[in-house]
């Protein structure tokens, strides 16, 4: 099996080198990664102590920030290394303030590019998020005796260790993995039942960071004036299903304020196809008379400001849940105690399931069954108040689990 794990691994190399002649975020990611190994050399001597935290992408790190955080303040004096698989954690986080002492893509999972790029600083803790895992890569840092973790670990019956062939994949991670924390009882279960003991649950990182966001300045310039004074519905990182879902809703409740927040600012031009009326926010900061206009519509045109507008709704529709593409961060929006609307394809996001238990999210099949539960909301005030105040409480209620995480590494 590790043979035949080789030739994947040597597939993929080949699959993303002929992508990226076609493809500019494959592009990115290739290129990058033929700079990871200066990177590392110059951000780091052989001596140096660093704590390493891998993400697959973007949600990943969110959900894994927490963690390095509180390492950090433990362990003032180490380094920090933060590597990325996807284009689109990396591109994200690298631009912007962060922890790090150095930021890159993680190399091809070849044993000897793995080897030499451990080779150039001194590892004494390796943890990566979720389920991204490659078997050279644990394989050296178990070599040389580094401590390894999977933080917020999510177990699902589709996954391969769960096959007739996945039996080589479990005992890799039998041996290179020190421990397992465990999103969800159902996860730590399904890991036990294949021979992963060491493990225990410490539940979703993510809540530990939305908590935070509570606590900071969540103004927005210009917002309050746009509202002036009514109810909103924030499109959080929108689709084309969510926009026809703002649409309907704009057409049927005049009163409504609408923001919406698209998950590519290319989309930009075609919303202000779909809202001719509406105001750019952009056009908010540069013109004070149309702070106070009485257009619906406010459409987002620059990057950074979700999760505080999410402070000034009434109700949310999270975007990604429609169709494939997976859902967005729903957490973000029930932080502040707003009930959240989004679709029914989120497999991999048990906190949909479980938000909706707790009465304070819904999905739908189709965008107009979901435009006129919202529509229907707005006539219930109580209704509204008690899916806002579940929302709130789902969060507040979720366990501190990255000091969980932390109280466990520290006793290795």
């Amino acid at each position: 099996m590790a043979i035949l794990y080789s030739i994947f691994v040597n597939l993929l190399i080949f699959g993303m080198k002929v992508l990226s002649l076609f493809n500019n975020k494959t592009k990115k990611g290739v290129e990058g990664r033929k700079r990871s190994l200066d990177i590392v050399k110059s951000a780091f001597s052989a001596s140096d102590k660093v704590l390493w935290m891998h993400a697959a992408s973007l949600g990943e790190y969110e959900q894994g920030l927490p963690v390095l955080e509180k390492l950090k303040k433990n362990f003032p004096n180490h380094k920090i290394l933060i590597t990325f698989f996807s284009p689109s954690g990396y591109e994200n986080v690298v631009k912007k303030k962060h922890i790090a002492d150095a930021v890159c893509y993680l190399p091809f999972d070849k044993e000897s590019t793995v080897k030499e790029f451990v080779s150039h600083f001194y590892c004494e803790l390796f943890f990566t998020v979720k389920y991204d895992y490659w078997y050279n890569l644990l394989a050296e840092l178990k070599r040389k005796n580094v401590k390894t973790f999977v933080i917020s670990a999510l177990f699902y019956e589709r996954q391969s260790f769960f096959t007739t062939y996945g039996k080589w994949f479990v005992k890799q991670l039998k041996q290179n993995i020190t421990w397992f924390f465990h999103q969800t009882q159902h996860s730590y279960v399904l890991a036990k039942n294949i021979g992963l003991l060491k493990s225990s649950v410490t539940g979703d990182t993510r809540f530990d960071r939305v908590k935070q966001l509570r606590l900071r300045d969540n103004h927005v310039d210009f917002v309050e004036e746009f509202l002036s004074n009514k109810k909103a519905i924030v499109f959080g990182s929108s689709w084309q299903a969510e926009e026809k879902i703002a649409k309907m809703i704009s057409e049927k409740n005049k009163d409504l304020k609408i923001i919406i927040a698209s998950h590519d600012l290319k989309r930009v031009e075609n919303l202000k196809q779909i809202f001719p009326s509406a105001i750019l926010y952009s056009e908010l900061k540069s013109s004070p008379t149309l702070q106070s206009s009485d257009s619906q519509t406010l459409i987002i045109d620059s990057i950074g400001l979700l999760s505080k507008l999410y402070s000034y709704a009434n109700v949310a529709i999270v975007g990604g849940g429609f169709h494939e593409a997976g859902l967005h961060n729903i957490l973000e929006a029930a932080t502040f105690g707003v009930p959240v609307i989004f679709g029914n394809h989120y497999k991999k996001n048990p906190e949909a399931d479980n938000l909706i238990l707790a009465k304070g999210g819904k999905s739908f099949e189709d965008e107009k069954s979901a435009a006129y539960f919202v529509l229907d909301l707005f006539k219930n005030e109580k209704m509204l108040l008690e899916m806002s105040e579940n929302a709130e409480q789902f969060v507040t209620k979720q366990p501190n689990s990255s000091e969980l995480i932390l109280q466990k590494i520290l006793s290795f």
